[in-house]
């Protein structure tokens, strides 16, 4: 028979739901916890198994929803049913972090142990040392961290549980990885609760067809308290950041970005335009290291920096951004050269390029990865090259926001389309953080020495790099 305090819900509003929680016994509030399927809400049910395309269903369930929704209660409560009816399954919990998976997902107050009925509880093995759950029924959880990709490679799993997607800083190579060892069982799925950001991965999860999507805003909780409610929806309501976070909607420019899209847009002028009084000057440079053919660069400017971004790995990308000063006083983002992969021998000849090509006046390059050995490794690639290390005190976006002031009042732009550039700009926030592609915004890095140098330090005179 349904427990009176269940059967109750039927009959109340949001407002008496709450006052009866609040007033709860505690053994009436342990039984009315642990029976989740009177009480769950829309948006943390999961989908019909039928629902999307193909014959065998939807792929991936996305949860996105406003903080305290409840979406990691509806993460726990679908990977223990499973559990519970495949007892050989392997399944995956996969956070931004190993720590957060733990803390959150399996030992939180909404994690897997907490939603366990009183004698699966007591069957159950969590093996913290090796990242293991084992349940009742004999299913196996291991935990991962997104921030290592390659700890998915291999593994096989009939279910993943993927919390605060959005946040993974090497989503795509995680994502990619997980998705290759769900192979196992009829019907290898995986769900995905999130705070949703405007991160490319996301975004395409959602244009997926065979992705079913679910969520809320974080008021349509009943159980939240109310003081919370108001206290977030008086700082945060009708933000951009308040919609975001709150309500659950995904949308393109971040609540604080410091370059938004329409800014972006605003301070692009077609490459080849810049200069004085509209003319434009034509620099033609014989150079082979240039994708071995003669390169031929637009620019009127009197002063040409190239800002560099060294990569901190092998595998990483380093930013190489040409920027100059024209005669009309506007500094431009002149092109993108950055190259990912690459050793230091590499990515140096091609910054030597970029400033022969350019005739540049100076490179300008952050020495926080590896000090001296960066200017060590640009003059080693050509002994002439005039080479100012910078070293990074402030935060990414400290460093940033004066140059994005230049953009808004018309003293920087961009001379043409530089879409993987623009992605990282529009990326980086005020107070600090980056939620744009990739782990870190290299290009913006780049681009930034570079624009310091011209729009926000005083000018002085400085030779140009000329081949004879």
């Amino acid at each position: 028979m349904k427990h009176e305090a269940l059967a109750a819900l039927e009959t109340l509003n949001e407002e008496d739901v709450r006052l009866l929680v609040d007033n709860m016994a505690e053994a009436d509030a342990l039984v009315f916890d642990a029976d989740w399927g009177s009480w769950v809400r829309e948006g943390q049910m999961p989908p019909d198994p039928s629902t999307g395309s193909g014959q065998a269903g939807w792929r991936q369930w996305l949860m996105l929803a406003g903080r305290g929704f409840g979406k990691t209660r509806a993460g726990a409560e679908y990977v223990s049913a499973f559990a519970r009816a495949n007892p050989g399954a392997a399944i995956a919990l996969v956070g931004a972090t190993a720590d957060e998976a733990r803390a959150v997902m399996v030992e939180g107050p909404s994690g897997l142990l907490a939603v366990a009925r009183g004698d699966e509880r007591a069957a159950m093995r969590w093996l913290p040392s090796l990242r293991r759950l084992v349940f009742a029924s004999g299913a196996e959880a291991r935990l991962y961290s997104a921030a290592n990709p390659e700890s998915l490679r291999g593994p096989e799993h009939d279910l993943a549980w993927c919390d605060e997607l959005a946040k993974w800083k090497r989503a795509e190579a995680a994502w990619n990885n997980l998705r290759l060892g769900l192979r196992r069982g009829e019907r290898p799925r995986a769900i995905v609760t999130t705070t949703p950001r405007p991160v490319p991965l996301l975004k395409r999860l959602r244009a997926d067809r065979a992705t079913v999507e679910s969520g809320g805003a974080s008021r349509a909780n009943p159980y939240v308290a109310e003081d919370f409610i108001e206290a977030v929806e008086e700082a945060h309501g009708g933000t951009r950041f308040g919609r975001q976070e709150l309500e659950g909607v995904l949308l393109d420019d971040l609540e604080g970005a410091l370059w938004s899209r329409a800014l972006i847009e605003r301070s692009r002028v077609e490459a080849g335009t810049v200069g004085t009084g509209g003319q434009v000057g034509t620099v033609t440079s014989n150079c082979p290291r240039i994708g071995g053919q003669v390169g031929t660069v637009t620019s009127n400017c009197p002063r040409i920096v190239v800002g560099v971004d060294p990569p901190a790995s092998a595998e990483g990308t380093c930013g190489i951004v040409v920027c100059g000063l024209g005669g009309d006083g506007i500094s431009y983002v002149l092109a993108d050269l950055s190259v990912t992969g690459m050793g230091p021998e590499g990515w140096a000849s091609k910054v030597a390029s970029a400033a022969e090509a350019w005739r540049a006046h100076r490179v300008i390059a952050e020495a926080n990865n590896g000090g001296r050995m960066v200017e060590t490794v640009l003059r080693g690639a050509d002994a002439g090259l005039p080479v100012t290390l910078v070293h990074a005190a402030d935060g990414k976006a400290a460093r940033a926001e004066p140059v994005m002031v230049a953009f808004e009042n018309g003293r920087a732009r961009l001379a043409g389309r530089f879409p993987a550039l623009e992605d990282e700009l529009a990326g980086l926030i005020y107070g600090g953080g980056y939620c744009g592609p990739g782990q870190s915004p290299d290009r913006a890095d780049a681009m930034v020495w570079a624009l310091t140098e011209l729009a926000v330090k005083p000018q002085r005179p400085t030779p140009r790099i000329t081949r004879l």
